[in-house]
């Protein structure tokens, strides 16, 4: 048990809430089920749990609302928001991919592949929840590309004439197939990591450490 106030964590609501749950279960840290709270502590006093929405998790670590959060990697690459990273977890990894109309076989790979593979000053159209994701990948590929920001499912970007391409996580890909999309190219694997307010982290850092290695089944 670490002595003390409880660490302040943030968690996303949804499947990533229920694996970090299965996950501290492992370890002996038993977080109740809400029911409709969201604010918890666990049984041992060790964290004091927010639980927010997913893409709202990093404005609540910036704030220092929350000391600490486990979210994805692609959520923190879209906040822009600089913080500590202390874990990386065993779960959750999720593929990144350009996707694209199942008939539609014109080149796309070489497109994503490199800058040699459309007409110079064609821009690529692509929908996507990740624009900040998007632009950073086909930039760094010298391909000019015009981002379509969708908050709700991107799979009825090309189905609907929107915008040709898409990108978005894929756990299975079923929901890609039922739509008669294909994955052009898988671009990153997501992590889920455990981040840090920096302040926090420097005024609570032997705590933060030794809930790190508790974590990690070394205390």
């Amino acid at each position: 048990m670490i002595p003390g106030s409880p660490l302040s964590l943030a968690l996303p609501k949804g499947r990533l809430f229920d694996r970090t749950l299965e996950y501290f279960a492992a370890r002996g840290l038993s977080i109740p089920l809400p029911e409709r709270e969201l604010v918890v502590t666990d049984t041992k006093g060790m964290v004091k749990v927010f639980i927010v929405k997913n893409s709202d998790l990093p404005v609540y670590v910036t704030h220092g609302i929350a000391g600490l959060g486990i979210c994805g990697s692609d959520v923190l690459r879209e906040s822009r928001a600089v913080f500590f990273e202390l874990l990386e977890f065993p779960f959750g990894s999720t593929r990144m991919c350009l996707a694209a109309l199942e008939e539609s076989r014109n080149g796309a790979g070489q497109m994503a592949g490199h800058a040699g593979g459309h007409a110079a000053g064609v821009k690529l159209k692509v929908a996507t929840k990740f624009p900040v994701f998007t632009r950073d990948f086909f930039n760094s590929r010298g391909i000019p590309v015009e981002i379509i920001k969708l908050h709700g499912s991107v799979e009825l970007a090309p189905v609907l004439g929107l915008a040709p391409y898409i990108v978005d996580l894929v756990e299975t890909g079923s929901t890609l197939k039922a739509n008669g999309l294909r994955i052009v190219e898988e671009l990153e694997n997501t992590k889920v990591k455990l981040i840090a307010n920096p302040a926090y982290y420097k005024i609570h850092y032997q705590k933060v450490n030794a809930f790190v290695n508790f974590l990690k089944g070394q205390a």
